[in-house]
């Protein structure tokens, strides 16, 4: 199996932080704090790049994911968002 040359990450609106935790499914896992959450993620992105890897900043819209997880049966956890994220960056989200 080949390793992908691009991948998604899910990026999140510090505005949006705090009601993204309480509206997704595992949103108690995340950080309590956006900057915590970013740190995090900044580092995974450079690890991820380090290896040859692209990444593509996916931003996360709350409502966006809720409809998707309706119309594909997916509870609201990072598996899904995962998914969500990989169709977004390929462009077959809205399929």
């Amino acid at each position: 199996m080949s390793r992908p040359r691009r991948v998604g990450l899910a990026w999140y609106d510090p505005e949006h932080y705090d009601a993204l935790r309480r509206g997704l499914a595992d949103g108690a896992k995340l950080p309590e704090s956006y900057e915590a959450w970013r740190i995090s993620a900044e580092q995974i992105e450079r690890e991820v790049q380090r290896s040859g890897v692209d990444v593509v900043r996916v931003p996360l819209e709350l409502a966006a994911f809720a409809a998707w997880c309706a119309r594909t049966a997916s509870i609201g956890d990072g598996a899904a968002r995962a998914r969500y994220v990989a169709e977004l960056s390929d462009g077959t989200a809205g399929t």
